[in-house]
């Protein structure tokens, strides 16, 4: 998968789909796609991540806690 850099705009090779996806990781591992020859491989923030179109990673990929609210509405509503 291809994601952009936000400050600089440079496109990324993400080198873990499961480090994307896990919400518990901050940081993953991505290859700069510059160059004829690949990059060594970098550590990058997610929040410095957007897809190439620009739109922003899903929360659930980036933040564990997403769901915390509707997960309390629902202890809520079976408690009442």
């Amino acid at each position: 998968m291809i994601l952009k850099h936000n400050d600089t705009g440079k496109l990324m090779q993400v080198l873990d789909l499961k480090d994307l996806m896990n919400p518990l990781h901050d940081q993953i591992k991505l290859r700069l796609h510059y160059g004829e020859e690949a990059q060594d491989p970098e550590t990058v923030h997610k929040q410095k991540l957007v897809f190439p179109s620009g739109e922003g990673l899903p929360r659930a990929w980036t933040d564990p806690h997403y769901r915390d609210d509707e997960v309390e509405a629902a202890h809520y509503d079976r408690s009442t």
